[in-house]
């Protein structure tokens, strides 16, 4: 019995002076006040930090992923475009790194890199890039029609004749001999063209005066207001 009363007082000593330790919890001192990382204090400060003493954790973060996904954007946007915004040169050498890193999991940690420097970036900043993305954006759909159109009006040239006088009232300054030409050519290798895929099951393959009228099509539309085809015919 003595025996264990030693011991336990032995124990109780050894504990005084070597106190077990405990995980550090991390976080800094705000005007001598402990704040723990992840806390509600710590949230309202760094909100604070931000001009958003309203904003909460979960808002923050969707704007960072957010800030994020536009840098992402901002990998396709087109270089007249991207050299017109005057990024930061941080973020356009981070950007450049994205754009050359292939594999996933890097290209995705330097994506997060990117979203880091983005979040620094003045709002107004920010705003002009959103706005560069929609020119783009923009510019692509009108592509896509002028694209249709000049299908519209090559297939209608090769398909019927009156469609030839329509176009030149619309675009006097084409070259009719060379319209022509290429309107006959079209004409003559579409059905050998035809008769070969059906043969083989495929779609027929147009010719070089084909794409040649195309070309020169797309080339007067390109500087002109684009007509509504399909309003032009039935007027007619």
């Amino acid at each position: 019995m003595r025996f264990l009363r030693v011991f336990c007082v032995l124990c109780r000593h050894f504990l005084c002076l070597h106190p077990m330790s405990r995980k550090l919890q991390k976080g800094y001192f705000v005007k001598g006040r402990f704040v723990a990382e992840g806390s509600a204090q710590d949230v309202q400060f760094k909100a604070e930090r931000k001009g958003r003493p309203d904003a909460s954790r979960t808002d923050l973060k969707r704007e960072s992923a957010g800030l994020q996904a536009l840098g992402k954007e901002l990998l396709d946007l087109r270089a007249d475009l991207f050299d017109a915004l005057g990024l930061p040169d941080d973020l356009v050498q981070a950007l450049a790194e994205a754009r050359r890193i292939t594999d996933f999991e890097g290209k995705r940690r330097q994506l997060q890199y990117v979203g880091k420097i983005m979040r620094r970036l003045e709002p107004a900043l920010v705003q002009a890039a959103r706005q560069a993305l929609a020119t783009q954006r923009k510019g692509s759909a009108a592509e896509k029609l002028l694209l249709h159109q000049t299908e519209l009006w090559r297939d209608r040239l090769v398909a019927d004749d009156a469609a030839l006088l329509s176009w030149m009232a619309a675009h006097p300054g084409t070259d009719t001999q060379q319209l022509r030409a290429l309107i006959r050519q079209a004409r003559k290798s579409a059905p050998a063209a035809g008769q070969a895929a059906l043969s083989q099951g495929l779609a027929p393959r147009k010719g070089r005066a084909y794409r040649e009228l195309f070309q020169l099509v797309r080339g007067h539309l390109g500087g002109a207001d684009v007509p509504d085809m399909h309003q032009e015919h039935d007027d007619e």
